[in-house]
């Protein structure tokens, strides 16, 4: 399977994108992903590519959210 590259114009659009794709994962397997992530780091689930998939966009979501939070403390 031929992954795609998506660039976006800001952090913002890219953490929607995620989010969006996390709720494609979740609805898919019926569980949160932050439920997923804590099963998956701790060994419980396979590396399938899903999985792994899953994993690396919670990942990228969670430092993106962090990324936004810090930047609308600045403001404040």
């Amino acid at each position: 399977m031929r992954k795609q590259i998506i660039e976006y114009t800001s952090s913002l659009d890219a953490l929607i994108a995620l989010a969006k794709q996390l709720n494609t994962y979740e609805n898919q397997y019926q569980m949160d992903s932050a439920d997923f992530f804590t099963q998956y780091s701790q060994g419980q689930t396979s590396d399938d590519e899903d999985f792994v998939e899953w994993a690396g966009s919670y990942q990228h979501y969670l430092a993106l959210h962090q990324e936004l939070e810090d930047k609308l403390k600045d403001v404040a």
